[in-house]
Protein backbone atom coordinates (compact mmCIF):
# COMPACT_ATOMS: atom_id res chain seq x y z
CA UNK A 1 0.00 0.00 0.00
CA UNK A 2 2.72 2.37 -0.74
CA UNK A 3 1.59 3.54 -4.00
CA UNK A 4 -0.25 6.91 -3.49
CA UNK A 5 -1.95 9.55 -6.46
CA UNK A 6 -2.83 12.98 -5.60
CA UNK A 7 -5.51 14.38 -7.78
CA UNK A 8 -5.66 18.21 -7.01
CA UNK A 9 -8.72 20.47 -7.26
CA UNK A 10 -8.71 24.34 -7.33
CA UNK A 11 -6.17 26.96 -6.73
CA UNK A 12 -2.34 27.08 -6.88
CA UNK A 13 -2.48 26.89 -2.69
CA UNK A 14 -4.14 23.08 -2.97
CA UNK A 15 -1.76 22.80 -6.12
CA UNK A 16 1.61 23.55 -3.36
CA UNK A 17 -0.62 21.78 -0.29
CA UNK A 18 -0.65 18.42 -2.67
CA UNK A 19 3.14 19.29 -3.86
CA UNK A 20 4.01 19.56 0.11
CA UNK A 21 1.99 16.26 0.95
CA UNK A 22 3.50 14.40 -2.03
CA UNK A 23 7.23 15.42 -0.74
CA UNK A 24 6.29 13.99 2.67
CA UNK A 25 5.25 10.96 1.98
CA UNK A 26 8.01 10.15 -1.02
CA UNK A 27 10.59 11.01 2.66
CA UNK A 28 8.16 8.67 4.38
CA UNK A 29 8.49 5.57 1.86
CA UNK A 30 5.70 6.12 -0.32
CA UNK A 31 5.69 6.19 -4.20
CA UNK A 32 3.88 8.86 -6.12
CA UNK A 33 2.45 7.38 -9.14
CA UNK A 34 1.41 9.81 -12.34
CA UNK A 35 -1.79 7.53 -12.85
CA UNK A 36 -4.65 7.05 -10.53
CA UNK A 37 -4.59 3.75 -12.14
CA UNK A 38 -1.72 2.12 -10.69
CA UNK A 39 -2.41 3.49 -6.96
CA UNK A 40 -3.15 1.98 -3.72
CA UNK A 41 -4.07 5.86 -2.57
CA UNK A 42 -6.08 8.12 -3.67
CA UNK A 43 -6.03 11.35 -2.28
CA UNK A 44 -8.39 13.82 -3.36
CA UNK A 45 -6.74 17.61 -2.81
CA UNK A 46 -10.77 19.52 -2.60
CA UNK A 47 -11.72 22.91 -3.07
CA UNK A 48 -14.71 24.72 -1.75
CA UNK A 49 -14.95 28.01 -3.33
CA UNK A 50 -17.93 26.91 -5.11
CA UNK A 51 -20.68 24.01 -4.95
CA UNK A 52 -19.91 22.28 -8.48
CA UNK A 53 -16.18 22.32 -6.90
CA UNK A 54 -17.12 20.51 -4.01
CA UNK A 55 -19.79 18.56 -6.07
CA UNK A 56 -16.96 17.13 -8.73
CA UNK A 57 -14.66 16.00 -5.89
CA UNK A 58 -17.47 14.23 -4.63
CA UNK A 59 -18.60 12.44 -7.68
CA UNK A 60 -15.54 11.20 -8.40
CA UNK A 61 -15.26 9.97 -4.76
CA UNK A 62 -17.69 8.08 -5.17
CA UNK A 63 -16.86 5.97 -8.61
CA UNK A 64 -13.17 5.66 -7.03
CA UNK A 65 -14.83 4.08 -4.25
CA UNK A 66 -16.05 1.16 -6.88
CA UNK A 67 -12.51 -0.21 -6.45
CA UNK A 68 -13.02 -0.96 -2.94
CA UNK A 69 -15.34 -4.05 -4.24
CA UNK A 70 -12.09 -5.90 -5.83
CA UNK A 71 -9.63 -3.95 -3.29
CA UNK A 72 -10.85 -3.77 -0.11
CA UNK A 73 -7.44 -2.29 0.87
CA UNK A 74 -7.63 -0.05 -1.44
CA UNK A 75 -7.56 3.69 0.47
CA UNK A 76 -9.35 6.70 -0.52
CA UNK A 77 -8.25 10.26 1.28
CA UNK A 78 -10.30 13.41 1.49
CA UNK A 79 -8.22 16.45 1.95
CA UNK A 80 -8.16 20.27 2.01
CA UNK A 81 -10.97 22.50 1.52
CA UNK A 82 -14.09 20.44 1.30
CA UNK A 83 -13.15 17.95 4.28
CA UNK A 84 -12.38 21.05 6.31
CA UNK A 85 -16.11 22.72 5.41
CA UNK A 86 -17.99 19.35 5.45
CA UNK A 87 -16.00 17.26 8.06
CA UNK A 88 -17.56 13.65 9.41
CA UNK A 89 -20.47 14.81 7.42
CA UNK A 90 -18.79 13.30 4.11
CA UNK A 91 -19.64 9.93 5.18
CA UNK A 92 -22.97 10.51 5.28
CA UNK A 93 -22.70 10.36 1.43
CA UNK A 94 -19.39 8.69 1.16
CA UNK A 95 -19.37 6.05 4.03
CA UNK A 96 -16.25 4.15 2.61
CA UNK A 97 -13.99 7.06 2.74
CA UNK A 98 -10.85 6.24 4.93
CA UNK A 99 -9.21 9.58 5.98
CA UNK A 100 -10.88 13.06 5.62
CA UNK A 101 -7.97 15.55 6.52
CA UNK A 102 -8.63 19.53 6.75
CA UNK A 103 -6.74 22.23 6.21
CA UNK A 104 -4.58 22.31 9.10
CA UNK A 105 -3.55 19.08 9.30
CA UNK A 106 -1.82 18.00 5.50
CA UNK A 107 1.20 17.08 7.63
CA UNK A 108 -0.69 14.76 9.78
CA UNK A 109 -1.09 12.46 6.16
CA UNK A 110 2.17 10.17 6.40
CA UNK A 111 1.11 9.39 9.72
CA UNK A 112 -2.39 8.56 9.41
CA UNK A 113 -1.12 6.57 6.02
CA UNK A 114 1.08 4.65 8.34
CA UNK A 115 -1.16 3.82 10.90
CA UNK A 116 -3.93 2.56 7.96
CA UNK A 117 -0.77 0.57 6.63
CA UNK A 118 -0.10 -1.12 9.83
CA UNK A 119 -3.36 -1.70 10.59
CA UNK A 120 -4.19 -3.61 7.00
CA UNK A 121 -0.52 -5.62 7.76
CA UNK A 122 -1.52 -6.82 10.78
CA UNK A 123 -4.79 -8.02 9.47
CA UNK A 124 -7.10 -5.76 11.74
CA UNK A 125 -10.02 -4.33 9.81
CA UNK A 126 -9.74 -0.87 9.03
CA UNK A 127 -13.02 0.06 10.74
CA UNK A 128 -13.88 3.89 11.21
CA UNK A 129 -12.74 6.28 8.40
CA UNK A 130 -9.91 8.98 10.53
CA UNK A 131 -11.30 12.72 10.48
CA UNK A 132 -9.08 14.97 11.22
CA UNK A 133 -10.17 18.61 10.72
CA UNK A 134 -9.25 20.10 14.27
CA UNK A 135 -7.39 23.33 13.93
CA UNK A 136 -3.33 23.25 15.01
CA UNK A 137 -1.03 26.50 15.95
CA UNK A 138 1.62 26.74 13.58
CA UNK A 139 0.29 24.55 10.80
CA UNK A 140 1.24 27.13 8.13
CA UNK A 141 5.27 26.37 8.99
CA UNK A 142 4.40 22.75 7.73
CA UNK A 143 4.18 23.61 3.54
CA UNK A 144 7.52 24.02 3.10
CA UNK A 145 8.71 20.52 1.38
CA UNK A 146 8.80 20.08 -2.34
CA UNK A 147 8.94 17.49 -4.55
CA UNK A 148 12.25 15.93 -4.90
CA UNK A 149 11.41 14.16 -8.32
CA UNK A 150 13.67 13.51 -11.78
CA UNK A 151 13.09 17.06 -13.27
CA UNK A 152 14.22 20.29 -12.59
CA UNK A 153 11.80 22.57 -10.93
CA UNK A 154 12.25 25.99 -12.73
CA UNK A 155 9.18 27.54 -11.30
CA UNK A 156 8.45 26.74 -7.74
CA UNK A 157 5.23 27.77 -5.41
CA UNK A 158 6.55 28.97 -1.88
CA UNK A 159 3.50 29.46 0.74
CA UNK A 160 3.99 32.63 2.63
CA UNK A 161 0.66 32.99 4.41
CA UNK A 162 -2.27 31.20 5.27
CA UNK A 163 -5.84 31.71 6.40
CA UNK A 164 -8.27 35.17 5.53
CA UNK A 165 -9.18 38.26 8.23
CA UNK A 166 -11.44 39.24 5.40
CA UNK A 167 -15.24 39.16 5.67
CA UNK A 168 -16.57 38.84 1.89
CA UNK A 169 -20.27 38.00 1.92
CA UNK A 170 -19.59 35.58 -0.99
CA UNK A 171 -17.04 33.39 0.43
CA UNK A 172 -16.04 30.41 2.26
CA UNK A 173 -12.13 30.62 2.50
CA UNK A 174 -12.12 31.88 5.95
CA UNK A 175 -14.05 29.13 7.04
CA UNK A 176 -11.91 26.25 5.23
CA UNK A 177 -8.69 27.96 5.78
CA UNK A 178 -9.26 29.60 9.04
CA UNK A 179 -7.76 32.98 10.59
CA UNK A 180 -4.78 34.52 9.02
CA UNK A 181 -1.80 33.23 9.26
CA UNK A 182 2.39 34.21 8.18
CA UNK A 183 5.26 31.93 8.52
CA UNK A 184 8.40 33.60 9.93
CA UNK A 185 10.03 35.78 6.74
CA UNK A 186 13.24 33.67 7.85
CA UNK A 187 12.32 30.59 6.92
CA UNK A 188 10.42 31.72 3.73
CA UNK A 189 13.81 33.27 2.34
CA UNK A 190 15.71 30.06 3.70
CA UNK A 191 13.19 27.90 1.40
CA UNK A 192 13.92 30.26 -1.31
CA UNK A 193 17.37 29.72 -1.30
CA UNK A 194 17.21 25.94 -1.12
CA UNK A 195 14.89 26.23 -3.91
CA UNK A 196 17.04 28.20 -6.13
CA UNK A 197 20.14 26.31 -5.19
CA UNK A 198 18.25 22.97 -6.63
CA UNK A 199 17.63 24.99 -9.92
CA UNK A 200 14.57 26.70 -9.65
CA UNK A 201 14.89 30.45 -11.73
CA UNK A 202 10.97 31.51 -10.60
CA UNK A 203 9.49 31.89 -7.43
CA UNK A 204 5.49 32.41 -6.59
CA UNK A 205 4.69 33.60 -3.31
CA UNK A 206 1.23 32.09 -1.95
CA UNK A 207 -1.29 33.29 0.29
CA UNK A 208 -5.10 33.45 0.86
CA UNK A 209 -4.40 37.01 0.94
CA UNK A 210 -0.63 36.99 0.20
CA UNK A 211 -0.50 41.24 0.72
CA UNK A 212 -1.19 41.02 3.61
CA UNK A 213 1.66 39.00 5.01
CA UNK A 214 2.83 39.74 8.20
CA UNK A 215 1.06 42.89 9.25
CA UNK A 216 0.53 41.97 12.94
CA UNK A 217 4.02 39.92 12.72
CA UNK A 218 6.40 42.62 11.13
CA UNK A 219 6.84 46.34 11.79
CA UNK A 220 6.30 48.96 8.50
CA UNK A 221 9.48 49.99 8.02
CA UNK A 222 10.65 53.66 6.15
CA UNK A 223 6.79 53.04 4.92
CA UNK A 224 7.70 49.89 2.98
CA UNK A 225 5.42 47.09 4.45
CA UNK A 226 6.36 43.29 5.83
CA UNK A 227 5.22 41.97 2.42
CA UNK A 228 7.36 44.57 0.15
CA UNK A 229 10.25 43.50 2.75
CA UNK A 230 9.85 40.08 2.09
CA UNK A 231 10.27 41.00 -1.78
CA UNK A 232 13.05 42.63 -1.31
CA UNK A 233 14.40 39.57 0.42
CA UNK A 234 14.03 37.02 -2.48
CA UNK A 235 15.26 39.52 -4.67
CA UNK A 236 18.50 39.40 -3.36
CA UNK A 237 18.58 35.62 -3.67
CA UNK A 238 21.39 34.49 -6.09
CA UNK A 239 19.53 32.42 -8.84
CA UNK A 240 16.45 33.52 -8.33
CA UNK A 241 15.40 35.48 -11.83
CA UNK A 242 11.45 36.16 -11.46
CA UNK A 243 9.40 36.93 -8.63
CA UNK A 244 5.35 36.34 -8.71
CA UNK A 245 2.87 36.48 -6.07
CA UNK A 246 -0.69 35.28 -5.58
CA UNK A 247 -3.40 36.04 -4.62
CA UNK A 248 -3.54 39.20 -3.86
CA UNK A 249 -6.48 42.07 -2.42
CA UNK A 250 -6.97 45.72 -3.62
CA UNK A 251 -6.47 46.87 -0.16
CA UNK A 252 -2.81 45.57 -0.36
CA UNK A 253 -1.72 47.97 -3.16
CA UNK A 254 -0.27 50.81 -1.46
CA UNK A 255 2.27 53.06 -3.25
CA UNK A 256 5.25 50.85 -1.47
CA UNK A 257 4.36 48.09 -3.51
CA UNK A 258 3.45 49.78 -6.77
CA UNK A 259 6.73 50.81 -6.52
CA UNK A 260 8.36 47.67 -6.07
CA UNK A 261 7.62 46.93 -9.28
CA UNK A 262 9.69 50.05 -10.95
CA UNK A 263 12.83 49.21 -8.33
CA UNK A 264 12.71 45.44 -8.42
CA UNK A 265 13.88 44.23 -11.82
CA UNK A 266 12.67 40.57 -10.94
CA UNK A 267 9.28 41.23 -10.06
CA UNK A 268 7.33 40.15 -13.43
CA UNK A 269 5.11 43.19 -14.77
CA UNK A 270 2.26 40.98 -14.22
CA UNK A 271 -0.83 41.21 -11.38
CA UNK A 272 -3.61 38.72 -10.46
CA UNK A 273 -5.71 42.17 -9.17
CA UNK A 274 -9.72 40.36 -8.46
CA UNK A 275 -11.94 42.78 -8.77
CA UNK A 276 -15.55 41.13 -8.16
CA UNK A 277 -17.74 43.80 -9.26
CA UNK A 278 -17.54 47.25 -11.15
CA UNK A 279 -20.64 48.30 -9.26
CA UNK A 280 -20.25 50.20 -5.80
CA UNK A 281 -23.25 49.12 -4.58
CA UNK A 282 -22.60 45.86 -5.19
CA UNK A 283 -19.17 45.64 -3.62
CA UNK A 284 -20.22 47.25 -0.50
CA UNK A 285 -23.12 43.96 -0.38
CA UNK A 286 -19.62 42.01 -1.27
CA UNK A 287 -18.31 43.97 2.15
CA UNK A 288 -15.17 44.65 -0.61
CA UNK A 289 -13.04 47.26 1.37
CA UNK A 290 -12.54 49.33 -2.01
CA UNK A 291 -14.53 51.21 -4.60
CA UNK A 292 -14.41 50.85 -8.15
CA UNK A 293 -12.75 54.41 -8.21
CA UNK A 294 -9.66 53.32 -6.00
CA UNK A 295 -9.84 50.14 -7.83
CA UNK A 296 -9.17 52.19 -10.63
CA UNK A 297 -6.05 54.23 -8.97
CA UNK A 298 -4.33 51.11 -8.16
CA UNK A 299 -4.76 49.96 -11.32
CA UNK A 300 -3.30 53.59 -12.92
CA UNK A 301 -0.10 53.28 -10.18
CA UNK A 302 0.98 49.87 -11.28
CA UNK A 303 0.74 51.02 -15.48
CA UNK A 304 2.53 54.14 -14.44
CA UNK A 305 5.37 51.96 -12.32
CA UNK A 306 5.92 49.63 -15.07
CA UNK A 307 3.76 50.75 -18.24
CA UNK A 308 3.76 46.70 -19.58
CA UNK A 309 1.73 45.64 -16.64
CA UNK A 310 -0.10 43.06 -17.70
CA UNK A 311 -3.49 42.35 -15.57
CA UNK A 312 -6.03 39.21 -14.79
CA UNK A 313 -8.51 39.32 -12.42
CA UNK A 314 -11.74 37.57 -10.74
CA UNK A 315 -15.30 38.72 -11.73
CA UNK A 316 -18.64 37.19 -10.32
CA UNK A 317 -21.78 38.06 -12.01
CA UNK A 318 -24.98 37.72 -10.61
CA UNK A 319 -24.62 38.31 -7.30
CA UNK A 320 -27.62 38.76 -4.87
CA UNK A 321 -29.47 42.02 -5.91
CA UNK A 322 -26.94 42.73 -9.09
CA UNK A 323 -28.82 44.68 -11.48
CA UNK A 324 -28.76 45.26 -15.62
CA UNK A 325 -26.83 49.13 -14.36
CA UNK A 326 -24.66 47.32 -11.81
CA UNK A 327 -23.52 44.81 -14.46
CA UNK A 328 -22.93 47.47 -17.29
CA UNK A 329 -20.66 49.16 -14.73
CA UNK A 330 -18.76 45.92 -14.22
CA UNK A 331 -18.94 45.32 -18.17
CA UNK A 332 -17.42 49.12 -18.58
CA UNK A 333 -14.65 49.09 -15.86
CA UNK A 334 -13.60 45.62 -17.65
CA UNK A 335 -13.71 47.71 -20.63
CA UNK A 336 -11.21 50.49 -19.32
CA UNK A 337 -8.79 47.74 -17.19
CA UNK A 338 -8.04 46.23 -20.45
CA UNK A 339 -7.29 43.05 -18.78
CA UNK A 340 -4.58 40.34 -20.60
CA UNK A 341 -7.26 37.23 -18.58
CA UNK A 342 -10.23 36.87 -16.21
CA UNK A 343 -11.49 33.98 -14.36
CA UNK A 344 -15.28 34.93 -14.42
CA UNK A 345 -17.76 32.89 -11.95
CA UNK A 346 -21.51 32.51 -12.07
CA UNK A 347 -22.42 33.65 -8.26
CA UNK A 348 -22.57 30.21 -6.29
CA UNK A 349 -24.53 29.96 -3.06
CA UNK A 350 -22.52 28.61 -0.41
CA UNK A 351 -23.87 27.61 2.53
CA UNK A 352 -22.48 29.55 5.60
CA UNK A 353 -22.10 32.52 3.68
CA UNK A 354 -24.30 36.16 4.45
CA UNK A 355 -24.55 35.86 0.75
CA UNK A 356 -26.39 32.81 0.37
CA UNK A 357 -29.72 34.31 2.03
CA UNK A 358 -30.03 37.73 0.96
CA UNK A 359 -32.72 38.84 -1.03
CA UNK A 360 -32.76 39.33 -5.01
CA UNK A 361 -30.95 36.21 -6.55
CA UNK A 362 -30.41 36.38 -9.61
CA UNK A 363 -32.19 33.65 -12.11
CA UNK A 364 -29.44 31.26 -13.65
CA UNK A 365 -30.46 32.46 -17.50
CA UNK A 366 -29.81 35.97 -16.30
CA UNK A 367 -26.24 34.82 -14.70
CA UNK A 368 -25.27 32.88 -18.07
CA UNK A 369 -26.57 35.78 -20.39
CA UNK A 370 -23.99 38.38 -18.08
CA UNK A 371 -21.11 35.46 -18.13
CA UNK A 372 -21.32 35.12 -21.87
CA UNK A 373 -21.11 38.89 -22.52
CA UNK A 374 -18.06 39.09 -20.01
CA UNK A 375 -16.58 35.94 -21.55
CA UNK A 376 -16.79 36.96 -24.95
CA UNK A 377 -15.78 40.68 -23.97
CA UNK A 378 -12.33 39.54 -21.94
CA UNK A 379 -11.76 36.71 -24.77
CA UNK A 380 -11.29 39.43 -27.09
CA UNK A 381 -9.18 41.86 -25.29
CA UNK A 382 -6.98 39.07 -24.37
CA UNK A 383 -6.67 38.22 -28.17
CA UNK A 384 -6.55 42.27 -29.11
CA UNK A 385 -3.43 42.71 -26.45
CA UNK A 386 -1.63 39.19 -27.53
CA UNK A 387 -2.02 40.05 -30.92
CA UNK A 388 -0.40 43.61 -30.12
CA UNK A 389 2.86 41.56 -29.35
CA UNK A 390 3.56 39.92 -32.74
CA UNK A 391 6.72 41.48 -34.03
CA UNK A 392 8.30 42.05 -30.74
CA UNK A 393 10.83 40.07 -28.67
CA UNK A 394 9.82 39.08 -25.51
CA UNK A 395 11.94 37.78 -22.37
CA UNK A 396 10.70 34.32 -21.98
CA UNK A 397 12.07 31.98 -18.72
CA UNK A 398 12.37 28.37 -20.72
CA UNK A 399 9.87 26.10 -18.74
CA UNK A 400 10.61 22.71 -20.49
CA UNK A 401 8.68 20.78 -23.41
CA UNK A 402 5.43 21.60 -24.23
CA UNK A 403 2.24 19.33 -24.06
CA UNK A 404 3.27 17.84 -27.68
CA UNK A 405 6.76 17.29 -26.75
CA UNK A 406 7.74 18.63 -29.89
CA UNK A 407 8.36 22.20 -28.96
CA UNK A 408 9.35 24.12 -25.72
CA UNK A 409 7.71 26.42 -23.25
CA UNK A 410 7.76 29.43 -21.09
CA UNK A 411 6.16 32.50 -19.81
CA UNK A 412 7.10 36.11 -20.39
CA UNK A 413 7.22 38.50 -17.82
CA UNK A 414 3.84 39.49 -18.38
CA UNK A 415 2.95 36.11 -17.23
CA UNK A 416 2.07 34.90 -21.63
CA UNK A 417 2.66 31.52 -22.20
CA UNK A 418 4.80 31.08 -24.96
CA UNK A 419 5.41 28.47 -27.30
CA UNK A 420 8.75 28.15 -29.27
CA UNK A 421 11.67 25.52 -30.78
CA UNK A 422 14.73 25.18 -27.83
CA UNK A 423 17.26 22.74 -26.97
CA UNK A 424 16.48 20.97 -23.45
CA UNK A 425 19.64 22.65 -22.21
CA UNK A 426 18.42 25.87 -21.70
CA UNK A 427 15.72 25.02 -19.71
CA UNK A 428 15.85 27.43 -16.85
CA UNK A 429 17.21 29.89 -19.09
CA UNK A 430 16.50 33.54 -19.54
CA UNK A 431 15.86 33.81 -23.42
CA UNK A 432 14.75 36.19 -26.57
CA UNK A 433 11.75 35.13 -28.28
CA UNK A 434 10.39 36.96 -30.97
CA UNK A 435 6.64 36.59 -31.86
CA UNK A 436 5.42 35.85 -34.82
CA UNK A 437 1.47 34.87 -34.13
CA UNK A 438 -0.41 34.60 -31.30
CA UNK A 439 -3.65 33.26 -30.22
CA UNK A 440 -6.28 34.08 -27.16
CA UNK A 441 -3.81 32.83 -24.49
CA UNK A 442 -0.69 31.45 -26.30
CA UNK A 443 2.49 33.34 -28.19
CA UNK A 444 4.20 31.34 -30.67
CA UNK A 445 7.30 32.66 -32.24
CA UNK A 446 11.28 31.82 -32.62
CA UNK A 447 14.57 32.27 -30.55
CA UNK A 448 16.32 35.59 -31.70
CA UNK A 449 19.61 33.51 -31.48
CA UNK A 450 22.36 35.81 -31.26
CA UNK A 451 21.14 36.99 -28.54
CA UNK A 452 20.44 33.51 -26.75
CA UNK A 453 24.05 32.77 -27.09
CA UNK A 454 23.17 30.22 -29.95
CA UNK A 455 25.56 30.72 -33.61
CA UNK A 456 23.43 31.30 -36.64
CA UNK A 457 24.74 28.74 -38.82
CA UNK A 458 23.68 25.17 -38.30
CA UNK A 459 21.37 26.13 -35.29
CA UNK A 460 18.45 24.26 -36.32
CA UNK A 461 19.89 20.96 -36.20
CA UNK A 462 21.29 22.65 -32.58
CA UNK A 463 17.80 23.35 -30.98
Amino acid sequence: MNRVHIKTYGCQMNERDSEAVAAMLRARGYRIVASEDECDVLLLNTCSVRDAAEQKAIGKAGYALSRKKGNPDFVLGILGCMAQNRGAGLLDRLPDVDLIVGTQKFHRVPDYLDNLRAARDAGIPMGEAIVDTGAEAGSQNTIRDHMDGPDRQVCAFVSIQQGCNMDCSFCIVPTTRGDERSRPMEDIVLECEGLAARGAREITLLGQIVTSYGRRDYAHTGGISPFVQLLEKVHAIAGVERIRFTSPHPRGFRQDLADAFRRLPKLGEYVHLPVQSGSNRILRAMKRPYTRERYLEIVESLRAAQPAMAFSTDVIVGFPGETDADFEETRTLCEAVNYDMAYIFKYSVRTGTPAASMPGQVPDEVREERNRVLLDLMRAGSLRRSQALVGTVQEVLVEGPDKTGLRFTGRTRGNRVAVFDAAPRLAGSLVPVEISRASVSTLYGNLVLEDAGLQSAGAPASL
